[in-house]
């Protein structure tokens, strides 16, 4: 009982530190909350309809699409603009199929099992004729192949582990196919459907055909709004607000871009190392004079291209080359020169010239045995037997070869960047001449038969030289320090722009960028920059960036936001402006015009007259006295009739008009079949219909935050 009194009389503190801890254990879970769904906030690439996608999903993605393409073009990687290229298709094609899913899903749309296995038996789907199930007798896709495929898959992986990687490709592939296919044919469903909304009968295909084909000649009497001085205009702050509230929906926004300032400096070689470089191309040139060993030289000058000593066409070389080659004699060297467009010096000898052929048929017996001298032995042996007339393919069993002819051509090795005495030696044989020929590698003997030679060419062993004029450590650390001040002493908009002519810099303006972009001014390896540009506030100064190929230096300035909705009025002032001068000259020519009743009164008035031949409603009419097509008059001439004259000035895009239809006529030759301008209409519902998707997209809700993370 005292404890519990003792708890009673210190009732109050008891609450205020059960309280306290209860708070603390309450706010504890609440930060850990928040830092759970901070760092899922952190982790989404995006957000399409409410489904969230995660950067390791859209990665995985991206991986997916990755390895379809490097299969179907033979690659082994990517450039980054390539990789960029992938990125946005892989998120277009992500939210597209997020949003069709969800559209077909309240229509009852699917694609089912069925469907997709008559899909497959057609094989009309030029998907299909992408995948490696085409018969190559009849070029057209073959279910059965496929069917083959599936079955070798299920059990090569345990029975040929060496085969199984190969089949995974294969199957990962074909499952991107079947995926891609799937989401297609949901979305031609989709399209269809409403295709078959749109509907076309013989009165409107009689309209159309007379919108395409009722051709108007006119006299036109126009007056250009150039003809006035924009400070005769007088422009106030009102009729801006009311021409801003008469076109708010054309300048509607559903994605926030950014304005900025920024100087983009690339640091190139100074006068000193330009000069110490081409010391060096000087002494490349003079070791080749002396005919020094090709390849030392080469690789001691750091060329770009390697030294191979194997004929190859002047089509490989890189084309400043190829442009001199074809010119020089064997046994020349020419003197460093310069190459603008990929920043080289240069030099070249040529070392010998030869026609060889492009295309060489061919069969060999590979020979090896348990030491080099046997293999030797044994391949001596077979070479007498053959050179005595013994069947090639007979022998070739022998030694379990097939000993068939086959093909060998220069693309399987005139772009290779390096090659080895072997290989050398190997192509050689091949190409120097026809008939047997024993050819001792390190490893062993090839006996090799050369069938067949064709296609002569010209090829060329050449020593090039080429090194891109580099700028120094030392020009780079200056140029670096000196930006680097620059920044410094610029830490708002204003100041980047006046101090930048005492550093010698250039600002340049960049309006509306959008964090879908991958770089900031066209510069590589700028995503911090890009980062930075979507999370700073308006009036900010960029750090400096390092960025391209390690050879720009980047400062960027806040300068404008505009958030997904409706443009403010100031940021498209002078557009409207504009609008509202045009509308003003507009009605001081109307004025002008008034009471004209003939072309000839409104000559009088001021306006030049014209002849205009074969206008018709369905193609704007390009007026030459104006300098623009005008799709308003084209309206009005449709609905003139032959021989009277329109009183009402018509208000074009760049000038004031009036016209009198002079003649009407169906354009000859053409007849009005209404089957084929019906069919012509639907075709057109269709292609409006195929609109569908950006539609859909601007009430999808869709968050692209990519920028984040690549």
């Amino acid at each position: 009982m005292a404890a519990l009194g003792t708890i009673r009389k210190r009732g109050v503190t008891l609450i205020v530190i059960i309280g306290l801890g209860l708070f603390a254990f309450i706010a504890e879970e609440a930060f850990r909350s928040c830092e759970a769904t901070s760092n899922e906030q952190r982790q989404q690439v995006g957000k399409v309809l409410g489904e969230k996608i995660s950067v390791q999903d859209f990665q995985a993605l991206v991986d997916e699409y990755q390895e379809v393409i490097k299969m179907t073009q033979g690659r082994e990687n990517l450039s980054e603009e390539e990789l960029n290229q992938v990125k946005d298709q892989v998120w277009n094609s992500y939210v597209n199929s997020v949003i069709m899913k969800k559209e077909a899903e309240k229509l009852g749309l699917t694609v089912t099992d069925t469907e997709l296995q008559n899909i497959l038996k057609e094989g009309t789907s030029p998907i299909l004729m992408q995948t490696p199930f085409v018969n190559q007798q009849t070029g057209h896709f073959d279910a059965s192949q496929l069917t083959k495929f599936l079955a070798d898959y299920k059990k090569t992986a345990a029975a040929n582990p060496q085969l199984a990687e190969q089949y995974q490709k294969i199957y990962n592939y074909w499952k991107f196919i079947e995926k891609t296919l799937r989401q297609q044919t949901l979305a031609q469903k989709y399209q269809q459907l409403l295709a078959s909304c749109l509907i076309s009968n013989p009165v409107s295909a009689k309209a159309a055909f007379n919108d395409q084909n009722e051709e108007s000649d006119i006299q036109l009497a126009s007056i250009a709004y150039s003809t006035i001085n924009d400070s005769k205009v007088t422009v106030s702050d009102a009729d801006i607000k009311a021409k801003y509230e008469e076109k708010k929906e054309m300048y509607r926004q559903y994605v926030e871009t950014r304005d900025i300032k920024y100087v983009d400096f690339q640091v190139k070689a100074s006068a000193a190392d330009r000069k110490a470089l081409m010391a060096s191309m000087a002494e490349a040139q003079k070791s080749l004079q002396a005919n020094e060993d090709p390849a030392q030289v080469v690789r001691k000058a750091q060329s770009q291209v390697s030294f191979t000593g194997v004929p190859v066409s002047s089509k490989v070389m890189p084309r400043d080359i190829a442009a001199k080659i074809d010119s020089m004699s064997v046994g020349q060297t020419t003197a460093p020169f310069e190459t603008a467009y990929d920043n080289t010096l240069n030099v070249v000898k040529l070392i010998s010239s030869v026609q060889v052929p492009d295309s060489v048929e061919y069969c060999q017996i590979q020979v090896g045995a348990e030491t080099i001298e046997k293999t030797r032995q044994r391949a001596d042996s077979i070479y007498k037997a053959l050179a005595a007339g013994a069947d090639f393919e007979a022998i070739a069993k022998k030694y379990g070869q097939e000993g068939k002819t086959q093909w060998f051509t220069s693309s399987m090795y005139e772009a290779a960047p390096t090659i080895d005495a072997d290989t050398k030696k190997y192509i050689e044989a091949l190409t120097q001449s026809e008939g047997l020929k024993n050819v001792e590698f390190t490893q062993g003997n090839v006996i090799l038969k050369v069938v067949t030679r064709k296609s002569m060419s010209t090829k060329y062993v050449a020593a090039i030289v080429k090194h891109t004029i580099d700028f120094s450590k030392a020009t780079y650390s200056a140029a670096y320090n000196k930006f680097s001040q620059y920044v410094s002493e610029s830490q708002n908009a204003d100041a980047l722009v006046n101090n930048a002519k005492k550093y010698g810099y250039t600002v340049l303006d960049r309006a509306d960028i959008l964090n879908t972009e991958h770089n900031v001014a066209g510069v590589r390896s700028t995503h911090e920059a890009m980062k930075w540009i979507f999370d700073a506030e308006k009036g900010k100064v960029s750090p400096l960036y390092e960025c391209g190929n390690n050879d720009h230096l980047l400062v960027v300035a806040l300068t404008g936001v505009h958030k997904e909705g409706y443009r403010d009025m100031a940021s498209i002032k002078d557009m409207l402006k504009q609008e509202v001068i045009r509308d003003k000259k507009y009605d001081m020519l109307k004025e002008k015009l008034a009471g004209a009743t003939s072309v000839e009164a409104a000559k009088g008035k001021g306006a030049q007259v014209a002849q205009v031949p074969q206008v018709t409603f369905a193609a704007p009419a390009f007026i030459q006295a104006t300098g623009a097509s005008e799709p308003a008059l084209s309206g009005a001439i449709a609905a003139t009739k032959q021989g009277q004259f329109c009183p009402r000035v018509i208000k074009g895009n760049s000038g004031a008009y009036m016209f009198k239809v002079v003649k009407k006529a169906q354009r000859g030759g053409v007849k009005f079949d209404a089957k084929t301008v019906e069919a012509q209409l639907k075709q057109q519902a269709l292609q409006a219909a195929s609109r569908f998707m950006n539609e859909l997209y601007l009430k999808s809700d869709v968050e692209d935050n990519r920028y984040l993370f690549f």
